[in-house]
């Protein structure tokens, strides 16, 4: 092999091991040993150029590597960016490497081009540099040139890639260096797509400026005061990176197919824009100040309902651009992340009836209205369409919030969110005096009230239960007092808190739920329940318990504060990365906890 260390086996890196950058069309994972290993490319539904997480000797994988004897590895985020800082601290030499996706344009099209700067900071040391991507979910092996002082990497129908920086040795699809750097010398890798002229060392160091400016300068209009700044701040350039600067939607997770549970076939693509987290962003958004953010969901969100169906019906998640999500595809040349297989892309979940869908896109459009824009004439035409859409199936069985892959059933959670959207309908008609057949609405929405409360109940366990004629809890059940269906201190209510806490949870961690869905492997607990219960606890009046708990989970979050979706039975990360669902609940919490500790009380919402 050419210049540089041989290339060994690897050894696998943990989930929770890993920073996000971004620039609000893609993300990188960067690992705390330098590497980047995932990264799609341009976009964040795009194919992976990097995958090494999910395969880390065939999957690509982007290296940075200072030779220093014995360090501690630190890596931090430069306060309120989304900036990377890995730092090897040793005996005799020391390094800092900055990573970030330059980010300082308004418009749609800027491009992608990911920057490496490593500094050392004292004493001599030799930077090993390996770059090997691997285009189309490491289907294809680049050929690759040295031209004009950088890397060129080339694949059919792939986009091609540059990299620029260093002298590079080229090998099978990959490019090496090594270089010796003293203490105040700096390497400065860009790696972006050919066409446009080199950016030397001096501008590409102003482009990292302006990148941390603009960063702080979105940082410093979040609105929010309390107690847990930091989380609820590195929550917010989550949800920020996961957002599509063109098309304005958020997608659940950056990652696809990170397992939910070792060694298992839980193993989703969570790249696209699920209707359900709608309500969540829009409301997470207002609350932190982010009124253009929510904004543009909500017109994102707007046009799903404008251009539905004739008959009113939805997807159940959409494509970023809006439109339709690619059929399910294994990618069996894919080790898979701790062997965890098939590794998946697309979602097949796309063609399900989840019926909960329109309660959660009817919430995010009346709490738009509320603090925001008034709904357009074409808009309320779509949402009229939806409601009746409702009004005709409510009753019917669906796969649920979980995306079950079985059997239809009547889920208790998807009645709740059929009942948030006519009743959000008919609270946004009579508020903006929209035209629309109240009677007929207010009829639905009673049905289905009374409905939960007559197949839902069950007398003999004295708590709700999630599927009609079942015994099982499920932690969906957790919404029914924050979307204000019963009150969150109602004795039915409380008993229903409590069978929760007793059966799904385990030391603060949530579980959605414990019976058999079907599918092989033990799941973890479900990282945004566990935040929806402290919220619940809180609301319930039970704030010692709540902030403890409270606390607890948020030192669960890896060393950057990111959350994955799902905590393992040793509050490990595992499923996809970062899940914007988990930092929505987060925020949500945290505000209701600072509210009651302040003395505020409660906010009625939505009222």
């Amino acid at each position: 092999m050419a210049a540089g260390r041989p290339h060994k086996k690897r050894k696998e890196r943990d989930i929770a091991d890993h920073g996000v950058i971004g620039n609000l069309a893609t993300i990188a994972l960067v690992a705390c040993d330098g590497a980047i290993d995932y990264l799609c490319w341009p976009n964040l539904d795009s194919p992976s150029i990097f995958a090494g997480i999910l395969d880390a000797d065939n999957g690509g994988v982007f290296e940075l590597a200072p030779d220093i004897d014995a360090p501690r590895v630190v890596q931090m985020y430069i306060p309120d960016t989304n900036v990377l800082l890995t730092r090897w601290m040793g005996s005799d030499a020391s390094a800092e490497l900055t990573d970030l996706m330059i980010d300082t344009s308004e418009t749609d099209e800027a491009p992608t081009r990911l920057v490496r700067r490593m500094v050392v900071t004292r004493g001599t040391v030799t930077i090993h540099v390996r770059c090997a991507p691997r285009h189309d979910y490491a289907r294809a092996v680049p050929s690759v040139k040295i031209k004009g002082g950088a890397a060129l990497f080339t694949a059919k129908d792939c986009p091609p890639l540059r990299l620029s920086g260093a002298n590079f040795t080229k090998d099978d699809g990959e490019v090496h260096a090594s270089i010796k750097l003293k203490a105040g010398q700096c390497l400065t890798l860009m790696l972006d797509e050919p066409g446009k002229p080199l950016i030397d060392a001096d501008e590409i160091g102003q482009l990292i400026e302006a990148t941390i400016n603009r960063w702080r300068a979105w940082s410093a209009r979040s609105t929010y005061k309390g107690r847990w700044r930091d989380a609820v701040g590195r929550s917010a350039l989550v949800l920020k990176l996961l957002t599509s600067r063109r098309h304005g939607s958020i997608a659940a997770a950056g990652t696809f197919s990170l397992p939910e549970a070792a060694g298992g076939v839980r193993n989703w693509d969570y790249r696209a824009a699920w209707i359900r987290d709608s309500s969540f962003s829009i409301y997470a958004l207002m609350r932190l100040g982010y009124h253009t953010e929510a904004k543009d969901f909500y017109r994102w969100l707007g046009d799903r309902a404008m251009h539905s169906s004739k008959g009113g019906e939805l997807k159940v998640m959409y494509a970023l651009d809006g439109g339709k999500v690619p059929a399910e595809t294994s990618l069996d040349h894919l080790a898979g992340y701790g062997g965890a297989a098939p590794v998946r892309i697309g979602n097949d979940a796309v063609g399900q009836l989840q019926l909960d869908i329109y309660g959660e896109l009817m919430d995010s459009i009346y709490l738009s209205n509320k603090y925001g824009e008034a709904i357009s004439h074409d808009r309320w035409l779509g949402v009229c369409r939806v409601i009746d859409y409702v009004a005709r199936h409510w009753k019917e069985p669906d796969a649920g919030i979980w995306e079950i892959r079985g059997p239809a059933r009547h889920h208790l959670h998807s009645r709740l969110m059929c009942w948030v959207a006519m009743d959000r309908a008919i609270r946004l008609a009579s508020k903006r005096s929209l035209a629309a057949p109240f009677t007929r609405w207010i009829k639905v929405r009673n049905a289905i009230h009374d409905d939960i409360w007559k197949n839902f109940w069950d007398e003999e366990l004295g708590h709700f239960v999630e599927e009609r004629g079942r015994k099982d809890l499920d932690a969906s059940m957790l919404l029914m007092p924050l979307v204000r269906f019963v009150g969150a201190t109602d004795p039915r209510w409380l008993a229903t808190l409590d069978a929760i806490g007793k059966h799904l949870t385990d030391d603060g961690m949530v579980y959605r739920y414990k019976r058999d869905d079907g599918l092989p492997g033990q799941e973890g607990a479900f990282s945004a329940c566990s935040f929806w219960y402290v919220e619940c606890l809180a609301r319930a009046g039970r704030m010692d318990e709540a902030r403890h708990i409270f606390e607890k989970l948020l030192r669960y979050a890896n060393h950057v504060q990111l959350y994955a979706e799902e905590f393992d039975e040793r509050a490990h990360l595992v499923g996809n990365f970062p899940q914007g669902f988990t930092h929505l609940a987060l925020v949500s919490a945290a505000f209701y906890i600072d509210r009651e500790m302040e003395g505020r009380g409660p906010r009625d919402w939505p009222a």
